[in-house]
């Protein structure tokens, strides 16, 4: 079964990555389970995603941060010689678990405790996309409030800074 997304970006400007997120989510045939993981949302703008790495270190776990993906891969080392081994449950093989970022979010660090890997991520809003005042002006009166912002004050000029009494002297 496929599924045909153009409909809903048509109407749409600037959501490309989303059109490539859903569209590589939808050819993904059979997504694998291993390693497992976690992914937690601990803060307004913070993550943390826990993967399950028993039998692999630090030096094992390469983390890579490409084009708003982030790679998650292991490879194994040399196997240590622990004598004839009847019975094999730790899974130690090689892995790559990928995971889309949205745009502005940031791997922030990496820890391994217990056999657990966990990366942390926060979300940055730039301060071009945080809410901004606009001051409104009357343009009949060219009148100007007297009750400015410091930032306001700046954009106006000295000379319209104390509204039209100040003009008319």
């Amino acid at each position: 079964m496929t599924y045909d997304f153009a409909p809903l970006f048509r109407t749409a400007i600037g959501f490309d990555r989303l059109a490539q997120v859903m569209d590589s989510a939808a050819r993904t045939s059979g997504t694998p389970s291993y390693p497992p993981y976690d992914i937690a949302k601990t803060g307004s703008d913070s993550y943390t995603l826990t993967m399950a790495v028993a039998g692999f270190g630090p030096e094992d776990i390469e983390l890579i941060v490409q084009d708003g993906t982030l790679v998650v891969s292991g490879r194994v080392g040399a196997p240590t010689a622990e004598g004839e081994v009847l019975h094999r449950g730790i899974a130690r093989r090689a892995f790559e678990r990928r995971f889309a970022l949205a745009d502005h979010v940031e791997v922030t660090g990496a820890d391994m405790h217990n056999g657990l890997l966990r990366i942390t991520v926060r979300q940055i809003v730039p301060e071009a996309l945080k809410p901004r005042r606009i001051p409104v002006r009357s343009v009949e009166t060219g009148a100007v409030p007297l009750h400015n912002s410091p930032a306001e004050r700046e954009q106006i000029g000295p000379a319209q800074e104390a509204g039209p009494v100040a003009n008319a002297a």
